[in-house]
């Protein structure tokens, strides 16, 4: 399994201040991302998401019927999101019960794929979003709203828009986009969750204090990322119908 980085806040922040990012790459550069839909054949939509080291699989199940009933809303349907970390997805074993932090997490993923949902289509059902971090290493609320998406999608719920979603740092006087470990671990960062057609932020949370000057030019490098991300989410679902398409029309 790939190792995180290891930095003291020292190292790093004198790496920062030489111009330079723990794993080398450039202020406004991705990690590699790698993106499957329709990955198992047991649900309605599945994705998996890669950015870097961190290894999201989302699965969708419904619309289906509400339960536990009493929690039916008769004007639009439940979207129930899970987010979970595997015990095997960081270097030390994760206990297999829910933490407060995995709760909490589940909780910023509905309400940042709520807006994209048109969920008054379903009145008194229930959509079910499992998210499981395979491997972590820093991102993985990011990640796991780039799957979901993906697997709503690819589940055929109906959408206003994709939800793309990227994190943005504050490091040392420098703005970074997608941060890897140790600059998670030591940096400001600023998960952003947007549909990039209509320009519109579903998810906004700074976890540290930065400079309030910053955030205008912040928003705007995430904005660009998030474009990035946005058009290899739409590349990959069109590259998985090409592919069905091509193998019916092969089968004929």
């Amino acid at each position: 399994m790939a190792m995180s980085l290891k930095m003291s806040e020292e190292e790093l922040r004198r790496l920062m201040e030489s111009g330079r990012r723990a794993d080398g790459r450039a202020w406004d550069e991705l990690r590699p991302i790698r993106i499957q839909v329709g990955v198992t054949e047991r649900a309605e939509g599945s994705a998996l998401f890669e950015m870097g080291r961190t290894r999201v699989l989302c699965v969708v199940r419904g619309p289906m019927e509400c339960i536990p009933s009493h929690m039916a809303d008769p004007e639009k349907a439940i979207l129930d999101v899970a987010y979970r970390m595997a015990t095997f997805s960081t270097d030390e074993r994760k206990s297999p019960t829910p933490s407060r932090r995995e709760i909490e997490l589940s909780k910023i993923i509905r309400e940042a794929l709520e807006p994209a949902l048109f969920l008054e289509e379903y009145p008194r059902m229930m959509i079910k979003v499992y998210c499981l971090v395979l491997q972590a290493d820093a991102g993985t609320r990011t990640a796991s709203i780039n799957a979901a998406s993906l697997a709503l999608a690819h589940a055929g719920i109906p959408m206003r828009d994709l939800v793309s979603s990227v994190a943005v740092g504050y490091c040392y006087g420098r703005i970074v986009v997608d941060l890897c470990s140790v600059e998670d671990e030591f940096c400001a960062d600023v998960p952003i969750a947007m549909m990039p057609a209509y320009n519109k932020i579903t998810l906004l949370q700074a976890d540290h204090r930065l400079p309030i000057d910053k955030f205008p030019e912040l928003l705007e490098v995430g904005r660009r990322a998030i474009e990035r991300i946005y058009q290899l989410q739409k590349k990959a679902l069109r590259d998985m119908y090409v592919s069905i398409a091509k193998e019916a029309s092969e089968g004929e």
